[in-house]
């Protein structure tokens, strides 16, 4: 940073200037200038010599800072100056109070101020919830609210959800999540502006057949949407409705419950047992040679061992195996008995 580099070569010039200045006034005024003026050159020239170092050290000081600052909740900072204007406002007191004492000297009052305001102020940031609330009121708790996740909007299955009645509570949609909607309708990104635009259109619709509350509240120190929701969800006790599985994993690690559509999706597709009879459409080839893959009406994969044979036709297949993975699930079969006789030899 030239700026930095700038700073220590000034800093250098002053302490020779300084340098200088002392010894001046034990010589001659033309040697004592000469002097001064060298002195100043080696003070620019060492500092110019060390100034990569001290910016390095500098950038990672000022790195380390904010990486600290940001850190930080704003309601823990509200907390910690509340704790600190309290603390001068009592060492003011206490100092009016002890002044006539022979004992009590400016460097006492000192320490009394600095040990008020270590105790007030790790009390208050210990007690942040309580004393943030001066700055950042607190969101209404109402048990059973849903907060939406942006991805369970744009999804759309949830308007059918709602309409079955099958979701109740509260349906709560986070400032921070509109303004994401927002983004990705104005985005030059075709599929993202699309996603945009269904989202605040399923958002129309939904309004349509249930309330929903806008929830005004941010955090400037969390960075990503997934966090903001975690904090929220903690603080007015609600449920979070997402189809994202890691935000599931991590919301869970905070005790906060969720719902997920499409795990919903999952439990509700019928079960199919081994022996049970299908009749699936072969569309394509598997990964193994003569195997055949065709799809349930609810999108479950049934692969079908010597199935290629019939590509393209509706096939009677007896269920072999059911396999659940993270993807969904997989139904393994094999041609039936009368289909094989319709082979051709």
């Amino acid at each position: 940073m030239l700026a930095v580099r700038l700073f220590v070569i000034l800093l250098g010039l002053l302490v020779g200037w300084l340098a200088g200045g002392a010894l001046a006034s034990a010589q001659a005024d033309e040697l004592g200038r000469v002097n001064t003026l060298s002195l100043m050159l080696a003070g620019a020239l060492s500092a110019l010599l060390f100034a990569p170092r001290a910016e390095k050290l500098l950038t990672g000081g000022v790195a380390r800072f904010s990486q600290w600052y940001a850190s930080l909740s704003p309601r823990a900072v509200a907390a910690a100056t509340f704790g600190l204007i309290v603390a001068l406002l009592l060492s003011v007191l206490l100092n009016s109070l002890f002044q006539d004492l022979p004992f009590y000297t400016w460097w006492l009052s000192l320490l009394v101020t600095a040990v008020l305001g270590a105790f007030f102020v790790h009390f208050a940031v210990g007690h942040a919830e309580a004393f943030g609330l001066l700055a950042f009121p607190q969101v209404r708790r109402r048990s059973g609210s849903k907060l939406l996740d942006s991805n369970v909007i744009i999804d759309g299955r949830i308007l059918e959800l709602v309409r079955a009645g099958f979701l109740e509570g509260e349906l709560v949609v986070p400032a921070f999540i509109l303004r994401e909607l927002q983004t990705l309708s104005d985005s030059p990104d075709t599929k993202k502006r699309t996603r945009g635009k269904r989202g605040l259109a399923l958002l129309e619709e939904l309004r349509e057949l249930r309330s929903i509350r806008i929830e005004d509240w941010d955090d400037p120190a969390l960075n990503t949407v997934d966090d903001k929701l975690i904090r929220l969800a903690r603080e007015i006790g609600g449920k979070i409705v997402t189809n994202d599985g890691n935000l599931g994993k991590i919301a869970r690690l905070h005790d906060i419950e969720i719902l997920n559509v499409h795990e919903i999706a999952v439990a509700l597709r019928p079960q199919v047992q081994a022996g049970d009879q299908l009749t699936v459409t072969i569309t394509k080839s598997g990964q193994q040679s003569g195997q055949g893959v065709g799809y349930m009406e609810d999108g479950t994969m049934v692969i079908v061992e010597d199935g290629l044979k019939l590509r393209g036709k509706p096939a009677r297949v007896l269920v072999v195996n059911n396999v659940q993975t993270n993807v969904g699930r997989m139904i393994f079969a094999r041609l039936d008995r009368e289909e094989k006789k319709e082979l051709p030899a």
